[in-house]
């Protein structure tokens, strides 16, 4: 009997932990995308933040030489994105939908402060 329980334990222990690795790895996705500046051409080494919508757990990431960033192992959820380069910003993109197992793409642009 003892050996009978021990062994439903262990089942259900390994049961309990495949299932959480399996939600957890459902529940993550990649945001990638480009950021161009005023006249479309790509910005090479551009600041890319990331966070959520309530402005908490902020990212980095910078551009490759073709303007590409990504941010990859991501919670599920919205998140707000904005890029940065030679004081140059973005607006923030608000609200990106980050999806399990999916890539969301999103394009920033840079233009100069409002005088």
């Amino acid at each position: 009997m003892k050996r009978t329980l021990l062994i439903f334990g262990v089942i259900a222990v390994i049961a309990f932990a495949l299932s959480a690795n399996a939600q957890f790895a459902r529940g993550l996705g990649t945001l990638s995308g480009n950021v161009l500046d005023e006249h479309g051409k790509p910005v090479a080494n551009a600041s890319v933040t990331i966070q959520t919508s309530d402005g908490l757990s902020p990212h980095a990431a910078h551009t490759d030489e073709n303007g590409h960033f990504e941010f990859t192992r991501f919670d599920a959820g919205q998140y707000d994105v904005r890029a940065y380069s030679h004081n140059l910003f973005s607006d923030w993109s608000k609200r990106v939908v980050v999806r399990p197992k999916k890539t969301t793409e999103i394009t920033l642009r840079l233009s100069p402060p409002a005088k």
